[in-house]
């Protein structure tokens, strides 16, 4: 029996048959979407493979003839089918066929039906490892340009972080020639007012006096401002360095005050200090202290337009200290507090007398604190006020790098 010629006359059942088998197949949804014609579009040529190699009577040429004939089979794989789906749309494939061509098998010798049984399995076989391999080799080209592009993107990220160092750099260097510039104007002011004050015979007009005087205020604000930056800007690019030595906590705090005390009787505020419990010397960075405290003060004065600011300084154990800043200001509310600490964030309608500040103070509060191996909490409720407490070792270390 032809059992070559047999397939050839029942190509057009098989395809019928088997199409109608992928669309019931639920596990097959790639081909929910597809026409017939796209499903059966190369089954004839796997036919044809299966029909060459039975026409033939050498079984050793089965695998090299299933792979001439298999190349239509690659579009499977194109139309999005996943290996699973493969697999198993040509299991269907194979049961329709011996389903098929079952009772002709059955009246064919043995020799021969096992030779055809074998030419059909490795025919189905072969076109299952081409689909599969053909997807693999996809998947794999996909993922390596997938790492290509990692890799460029890495590379891209890495020369705009040296730009933005550079950029950085630029900054601080620009900053500070600003500084430079702004510090002789502010002195020059406060040298002419001394002078006036000296020379009493001097007759320049109240008017005047208070354009020097306004020329003094507002040039110490842009001082204020150009060093804020240049602390985010350093600390940023971890070139903030802390010169530790033994300090006196307590006399420290005296000379903030003292400074700051002014401020708080132009809006009527009490300064009140609780030192009894402080440490007496620690071991730290006197000027990033004195910045810690100072910010926290004057943002408690900013903010309090009646009532008491408080600050506690106390030893906690052996190895910590802490200093609370309690006012009876306007408050955070709670979408602000998690976001308090960030480089130029501002709450909304915060209600103070003052003018807008820069967002600056408490960033670099946070900075400081994280750099002099402490940590800052924050109490807050709107309309009762705010309270910071900051705790930090009795000995800070020296890091080379940012923590």
């Amino acid at each position: 029996m032809d059992f070559s010629q047999l397939l050839v006359e029942k190509t057009d059942i098989i395809t019928e048959s088997w199409v109608e088998a992928v669309y019931l197949d639920r596990q097959i949804s790639s081909a929910n979407n597809l026409p017939s014609s796209a499903i059966q579009n190369h089954l004839h040529e796997i036919l044809r493979a299966m029909v060459s190699v039975l026409s033939h009577d050498e079984a050793s040429n089965i695998d090299t003839i299933v792979k001439e004939n298999l190349f239509p089979v690659t579009l499977r794989a194109a139309q999005g089918f996943v290996p699973t789906e493969i697999v198993r749309e040509y299991r269907l494939l194979r049961q329709v066929i011996f389903s098929t061509l079952e009772p002709d098998l059955l009246k064919g010798k043995v020799p021969q039906v096992i030779r055809a049984y074998n030419v059909i399995n490795a025919t189905i076989e072969q076109a299952i490892f081409q689909c599969c391999k053909i997807y693999v080799d996809e998947r794999f080209q996909e993922l390596q340009g997938l790492q290509n592009h990692v890799e460029l993107t890495n590379q891209q990220v890495q020369e705009l972080s040296c730009l933005v160092k550079a950029h950085q750099y630029n900054l601080c260097q620009l900053a500070h020639e600003l500084k430079n510039s702004l510090s002789v104007i502010i002195g020059y002011a406060e040298l002419f007012l001394r002078s006036h004050n000296r020379d009493t015979q001097r007759r320049d007009s109240v008017a005047n006096l208070e354009y020097v005087e306004r020329v003094i205020q507002h040039g110490r604000q842009v001082l204020y401002l150009i060093n804020d930056a240049l602390d985010i800007a350093c600390y940023s690019s971890g070139k903030i360095k802390l010169s530790l030595e033994p300090t006196d906590v307590r006399s420290l705090i005296n000379n903030i005050v003292e400074l700051w005390e002014p401020l708080a009787n132009e809006k009527q505020l009490q300064v009140v200090k609780n030192c009894d419990r402080a440490p007496e010397t620690v071991l730290t960075a006197p000027l990033r202290l004195q910045q810690i405290i100072t910010n926290l003060l004057i943002n408690a004065i900013r903010y309090t337009n009646s009532g008491v600011i408080n600050l506690t300084c106390q030893k906690l154990g052996d190895s910590d200290w802490c200093i609370e800043v309690m006012d009876t200001g306007i408050g955070i509310a709670p979408e602000d507090q998690v976001h308090i600490f960030e480089p130029f964030y501002q709450a909304k309608n915060s209600g103070s007398s003052w003018s807008n500040g820069s967002g600056l103070g408490l960033a670099i509060v946070w900075q400081l604190v994280k750099l002099m191996q402490g940590k800052i909490e924050l109490v807050s409720q709107v309309g009762a006020g705010s309270t910071f407490t900051v705790t930090l070792p009795l000995e800070t270390k020296l890091t080379e790098t940012l923590p």
